[in-house]
């Protein structure tokens, strides 16, 4: 072989590791690149989706629709109580008289059917980065025409007889205008199935319970039995906790301030699990669980965007829980709770207000006095 081929030859050998490097490098650059644009879509796509929810125009929503049919008894209808204001702000308000980044929140639990287990208006102030939630008691009176004048008549009044889930909805929404002045921006429909899933996917739930909870039900192959004491309970037995009814072996029957009291325990128990690190793993499976079990007219990337909020705050410090303030019972034969004007006005403007101006007495729609 002659010099110059020998020459040549080692020149080749020579450039093979600088081509690999060059071809290593150049991969790098295309998968960074790759990657980056990756990057960039998810970025954009959360930012599509995990935002605020925006809040309804006071001057540009229309009333509400309502139907004719409104009543709790099948062939009883009230057309009074289809025609209950359903104003989203005191008359007067503009949009100027707005909080800013201030949301409020209808949140329903159902229990067997149209049933509604859980009443509660929920708020977050986005500028003091606060929630509050009020519940409101089952019983509670309310200024309407139907035979039943209970708040939790609404919603399976409307539901019945006013154009199914939304009609029910819609119902609620307008009747607690009555208590609380205004209607809030938006509704959360929490079924039975959607609470355990929520409770499971945060891995349980640490709670105190005040008494030993023993039930059975051989007819509907019920069975309670969660011992006195700090217990971690999973979804099920969360259910049962939030809505047991008979306590001790005395079999006494608490309140509905008792049922209140343990489901607010179990909010803030749920919620101290959704903030928790490991959470994060499992946002695909909230979104999936919002998705296919709750009925809201925000989205599950409203739920996140407000759950990143008190992550970084204070996380359930930043989360008060409130009773409507009641006055008395009107005890049987119909079981009703007298609502306190003065005590609700006092909450409301302190705690789940939207607006720069307090609600006053003429905003709402309290029954003083009710002869039965």
């Amino acid at each position: 072989m002659s010099k110059a081929k020998k020459a040549n030859k080692n020149r080749q050998k020579k450039r093979k590791p600088a081509s690999k490097l060059r071809m290593f490098l150049k991969t790098c650059l295309i998968t960074f690149g790759v990657l980056t644009i990756i990057f960039a879509a998810g970025s954009v796509a959360y930012t599509l989706t995990v935002r605020p929810p925006e809040i309804p125009s006071i001057e540009r929503s229309e009333e509400p629709d309502t139907h004719m049919n409104y009543g709790f008894i099948p062939g009883e209808w009230h057309q009074e109580d289809a025609a209950i204001s359903g104003r989203r702000a005191p008359e007067g308000f503009t949009d100027a008289d707005r909080k800013e980044d201030f949301f409020t929140f209808l949140i329903i639990g159902l229990d067997d059917g149209v049933n509604t287990d859980t009443i509660m208006v929920a708020s977050y102030d986005g500028v003091n980065r606060e929630a509050n939630i009020i519940s409101i008691p089952r019983d509670s009176l309310v200024n309407v025409s139907r035979r039943v004048k209970k708040i939790n008549a609404a919603f399976p009044s409307g539901t019945l007889h006013g154009g199914g889930m939304a009609g029910g909805i819609n119902q609620l929404q307008r009747e607690i205008s009555t208590i609380i002045g205004f209607m809030p921006d938006f509704y959360i429909v929490i079924d039975m199935d959607a609470f355990v899933r929520i409770i499971d996917a945060v891995g349980g739930v640490d709670v105190y319970v005040p008494f030993n909870m023993r039930y059975f039900d051989p007819t509907d192959n019920l069975r309670i039995d969660i011992p006195r004491g700090q217990q971690h309970l999973d979804g099920n037995q969360a259910l049962h906790f939030a809505r047991f009814r008979l306590g001790g072996a005395d079999s006494r029957t608490i309140s509905d301030y008792d049922r209140i009291e343990n489901q607010q325990a179990i909010i803030h128990a749920a919620l101290e699990g959704l903030l928790r690190p490991e959470s994060l793993l499992r946002i695909p499976e909230f979104i999936r669980i919002f998705n296919d079990n709750v009925h809201s007219d925000i989205t599950a990337g409203n739920m996140i965007w407000f759950a990143n909020e008190l992550r970084e705050i204070r996380g359930t410090d930043a989360l008060s829980t409130y009773t409507i303030p009641t006055t008395g019972t009107s005890g049987l034969p119909m079981f009703y709770e007298f609502l306190c004007e003065e005590g609700i006005l006092e909450l409301v403007n302190r705690t789940v207000n939207p607006f720069i101006r307090d609600i006053e007495a003429h905003d709402i729609d309290i029954i003083r006095d009710y002869n039965f």
